[in-house]
């Protein structure tokens, strides 16, 4: 079994695991869309003020790559399905709102009730943005809407509730493999739990993990996130079975 403390063997079976398997389809299929929604990320003056907020702000949820990732699959999601006569200016102008509510969605990941306070704080950064109030509505609505298991509500347009829908989506994307390359680590290092602990609790987490298939609320999502759950799941046992057998 792994020492308890040792998070860079363990992390590094994991890592092994994961490669193993195929990526999941979402990024096979809709590659065009992803690398678009990447571009637009990187290049927008107002996402990467965010990111530099973010960058300031030790505590911030799962941690830059988690929030970079769903910013981008929202906006994937948002050119997926959000060209329903779109002008393109129109069109990225959706993604960009996507990308700014990926950002922030876990602005406030420490706290209880993260969505809800997170909601309200990104309303307070974007104010010093060249977004409209109906916009930055949108976008607290949406971080308050992101979050599992939660109720959540309805939008006031097609556009606003795909930007919702889209976040959660996205959000749940990473609950497959970067659940254990990537979010497990980011919460358990810094606190220190020891790896015992996170065994004893790992098959009510993968049980979690097996409800999120279920939820997922865009057309995309339903067509991909059960393939990004299944194979998290698969890497989660394989590496439960790992770091538990005798080295």
């Amino acid at each position: 079994m792994v020492p308890d403390y040792n998070y860079e063997e363990a992390r590094n079976v994991c890592e092994k695991i994961a490669a193993s398997f195929d990526t999941p389809r979402f990024y096979r299929e809709k590659a065009r869309e992803v690398e678009q929604s990447r571009q637009l990320y990187e290049h927008h003056a107002d996402v990467q003020t965010c990111v530099a907020i973010l960058q300031k702000n030790e505590s911030y949820g799962h941690g830059l790559s988690h929030a970079r990732k769903v910013a981008i699959d929202s906006g994937a999601i948002i050119l997926i399905e959000g060209n329903n006569g779109a002008t393109e200016s129109s069109l990225h102008r959706r993604v960009l709102l996507a990308h700014l509510a990926g950002a922030l969605h876990d602005i406030k990941r420490s706290s209880p009730n993260h969505a809800r306070k997170g909601a309200k704080e990104a309303d307070i950064i974007l104010k010093s943005f060249d977004l409209d109030k109906a916009e930055r509505k949108a976008i607290s609505q949406a971080i308050e809407n992101h979050e599992a298991f939660q109720p959540h509500h309805p939008l006031d347009t097609i556009s606003d509730q795909l930007l919702s829908d889209a976040l959660y989506d996205a959000d749940k994307f990473r609950w497959g493999p970067d659940n254990f390359t990537e979010m497990i680590w980011d919460i358990i290092v810094p606190r220190k739990i020891p790896l015992s602990t996170v065994l004893d609790r790992f098959s009510a987490g993968l049980e979690g993990i097996k409800k999120i298939r279920e939820t997922f609320r865009t057309i995309t999502g339903r067509e991909y996130g059960p393939d990004f759950i299944d194979i998290g799941l698969k890497i989660g046992k394989q590496l439960y079975s790992e770091l538990n057998s005798e080295t």
